[in-house]
């Protein structure tokens, strides 16, 4: 049975999604979700699916190698970024190189970076007036949504869409492609 250790901070639809993807599937289990925020909605949806939930602060999470020992003593054979806040330490992408993957609500490299996630970015989009958007599931290495590229999709953008509208046609990509994508990637 192949693992995936899901990353949250948040609301957890992504999350929610990959665990509906994967509950009945013979070969690959949702083994684990961890959040760095206490109040996070993701907490709740893992206790709902049967899923084991531990959430962490930032300290165990980048100083006292607590997550650290808590992904090895799991094997994950995929570690997965749903929208989930905090930078990825090095010695964690170290231990699991190529086996975490993020999903950024934009078509990268563009609209990346440091506080560049959720309506930030969509803002920022429908401010500078594009006409596309889209999102990218990618590799997470040190810096901000700077890994490999694995898959893009992209979403039209008209003239009178809000950031909400733009958010509302990201979600929707995202409920789309990600769990298969993530699949592909387990084959």
């Amino acid at each position: 049975m192949k693992k995936i250790v899901i990353l949250a901070s948040g609301n957890g639809t992504n999350a929610q999604s990959i665990i509906d993807h994967f509950k009945e599937s013979e070969t690959v289990e949702v083994s684990l979700v961890l959040s760095n925020n206490p109040q996070a909605f993701v907490l709740e949806r893992a206790s709902k699916a049967g899923v084991p939930a531990i959430c962490f602060n930032r300290f165990a999470f980048a100083k006292a190698e607590q997550v650290q020992k808590l992904l090895k003593a799991e094997h994950p054979d995929l570690i997965v970024l749903a929208g989930f806040l905090w930078k990825i330490p090095s010695f964690l992408i170290q231990d699991h190189p190529n086996k975490i993957i993020n999903i950024h609500p934009a078509l990268l490299p563009d609209y990346g970076g440091k506080g560049m996630y959720g309506m930030n970015v969509h803002r920022a989009i429908i401010e500078n007036k594009e006409r596309e958007s889209g999102i990218t599931i990618h590799y997470v290495n040190e810096n901000y949504d700077e890994g490999t590229i694995i898959q893009q999709a992209t979403c039209p953008i008209s003239a009178t869409d809000t950031a909400e509208d733009l958010a509302a046609k990201i979600h929707l990509l995202e409920q789309e492609h990600f769990a298969t994508t993530i699949e592909e990637l387990l084959q």
